[in-house]
């Protein structure tokens, strides 16, 4: 049977799909696509696979796509993320009988896609994509598709989006949104941007971005003229979201977890599901929180969603007539409903920045209020102290009875005995050296080495410790001294950057840049660039305003939620 193309694959393979569940990492696992199905979904992505881990491992095909081989789970998508066009043939050969087309993923634009040089971090080569489409295209028996995020000129996407299709792309995915548009930054995606490319090419476009419940689903077809719309995060928050319904959190909690235990997956894909399900009810009840991100079994988690059942009730019963959601939501707390994500965060009263987690901490509760990961470290460790007053000094002068020759000098740890004993070797093996012939030297000559199995004739009198001593490095056949002077930091004294713009420690620097709100490219900090990104997006948001979902400020306006979270 031959290939189909562009708009006969569209229509007669994934039967003219309109509601897309996004590819999503460590979240679109098959109990998930399936749930999404019975509520309205018509085309899933599998999560992103990494192409040369799927070719070279068993055990990654197995657990990612060979074991979830089910009849319900069509049409499916595999989604790669790659960079070499041979190996994404090779992965994509692999997967082929197992799905209804093969997804390059050029539209990811966290860290590890920057690291790794693939996702949205391609979107410049086009001779490299050119290359891989191409071949793909040629070798496989099943379409390539291509998700993939815009640029901020309409013409330049223009024409990537026509260089992809050119070079065999049968389906687009538009995220309308940049690869800077990320986390606070996310900002509103560019409709305009797809509406353009769905104008240009001519093969099927789907649309993601500012899609938060059904009325964005036809919005979006009617201003852009696509023939799908992906969801990710509406979906994960709202799974009914296509078939137009906000039921009780615990309705699709229960039916996920009935799911997962006929299609095992991994804990963590459960527990970050279920988070996202509770998103609204957790910020009511945080005690769950915490019980919830320690549970160990399924079973563990489904007690948990069940305690979370009850307590929602509870609220329920409480409930006054008339009463509205509290913080701004939509519906109340135990109603699935679309999430939100904040802007960048308000700043400080004097200049706007955004404010940093240590900052907020230092303002508001100094030393006496632990934060979450010295709380988190606590726990682990309940004798250990965060005091800095009871912190033992890092290199404590040794008294009469640790003499560098003593049982207890030879107890201290190798760096304290280096630091402390004139030049004592790093490591179980080694030999002390000579003084250093001054203090500023960048290293001793060689001549003055000693010879292997030399005694050294300062070991006893503590010359060393005077005059500056030198250390040889365990994995380095290399002396270097420990004594060399520094430049000392204005304010407390620790070494200072040699590039640092205020001419203090990276410590203080960053104190000192969060207050004026500037920038340390020495140091890496970036102040007073984030407030010019955040002041942007923040007058960006005002110029493109989203439409709210129709009747979301008033629950009564929607019997069918109600009556669902009252059943």
């Amino acid at each position: 049977m031959p290939k189909l193309q562009g708009f006969e694959f569209w229509s007669r393979t994934l039967g003219g799909a309109r509601h897309v569940v996004a590819p999503m990492v460590d979240q679109s696992e098959l109990a998930w696509r399936l749930l999404s199905r019975r509520h309205g979904a018509q085309l899933c992505y599998t999560p992103m696979l990494h192409a040369q881990v799927f070719v070279r491992d068993a055990n990654y095909r197995k657990d990612n796509l060979y074991c979830e081989v089910c009849p319900e789970d069509r049409p499916l998508i595999v989604q790669f993320c790659a960079n070499d066009p041979e190996v994404f043939v090779q992965a994509a050969l692999l997967a082929q009988d197992y799905c209804d087309a093969i997804d390059l993923n050029l539209g990811c634009p966290q860290m590890i896609a920057k690291r790794g040089h693939y996702g949205a971090f391609l979107q410049e080569e086009w001779d490299l994509l050119q290359r891989m489409i191409l071949l793909a295209h040629e070798k496989l028996s099943v379409p390539v598709t291509c998700k993939i995020r815009v640029f901020p000129e309409i013409d330049k996407t223009v024409k990537y989006a026509q260089m992809l299709e050119k070079a065999g792309c049968q389906l687009l995915t538009v995220h309308g949104r940049t690869k800077e548009q990320k986390g606070p930054l996310s900002g509103t995606a560019s409709w305009e941007h797809i509406k353009a490319v769905r104008k240009a090419v001519t093969i099927p476009v789907f649309a993601n971005g500012n899609i938060q419940c059904l009325q964005d689903v036809e919005r979006c077809i009617q201003d852009t003229g696509v023939q799908g719309v992906m969801s990710a995060e509406g979906n994960l928050h709202n799974p009914a979201l296509f078939e137009g319904r906000s039921p009780a959190v615990w309705e699709l909690a229960e039916e996920y977890l009935d799911i997962v235990r006929q299609h095992p997956c991994p804990l963590s894909y459960v527990r970050a599901h279920l988070f996202k399900l509770w998103h609204h009810t957790l910020q009511v009840h945080q005690q769950l929180r915490e019980e919830l991100a320690k549970v160990k079994t399924l079973e563990g988690i489904a007690a948990v969603s069940q305690e979370l059942k009850l307590r929602c009730q509870e609220d329920m019963s409480r409930q006054k007539e008339g009463e509205k959601p509290a913080g701004g939501l939509p519906f109340f707390h135990w109603i699935c409903q679309p999430y939100f994500r904040p802007g960048p965060r308000e700043g400080s009263r004097e200049n706007g920045g955004a404010r940093s987690k240590r900052a907020l901490e230092e303002e508001e509760g100094g030393t006496d209020v632990l934060s979450k990961n010295k709380q988190k470290k606590q726990l682990r460790n309940p004798h250990k102290t965060f005091d800095p007053s009871l912190k033992r000094e890092p290199f404590p002068l040794p008294g009469p009875e640790e003499s560098r020759g003593g049982a207890a000098f030879r107890r201290r740890p190798a760096w304290w005995r280096a630091r402390r004993g004139g030049g004592r070797v790093l490591g179980p093996v080694g030999r002390r050296l000579p003084a250093a012939p001054g203090p500023t030297a960048s290293c001793a000559p060689r001549a003055a080495w000693p010879a292997p199995g030399s005694r050294n004739p300062h070991r006893d009198s503590g010359e060393e410790a005077a005059a500056g001593g030198w250390v040889r490095l365990p994995s380095q056949q290399v002396f270097v001294p420990f004594s060399a002077k520094y430049a000392k930091c204005d304010q407390c004294g620790n070494p200072k950057g040699n590039r640092c713009v205020f001419n203090l420690c990276r410590g203080c620097c960053k104190k000192r840049a969060f207050r004026e709100a500037a920038d340390c490219p020495g140091h890496g900090l970036l102040f007073k660039t984030k407030l010019e990104k955040s002041l942007a997006w923040k007058g960006a948001q005002s110029r493109l305003q989203e439409p709210q979902p129709t009747g979301s400020g008033d629950p009564g306006s929607f019997p069918e939620v109600v009556g669902s979270a009252l059943a």
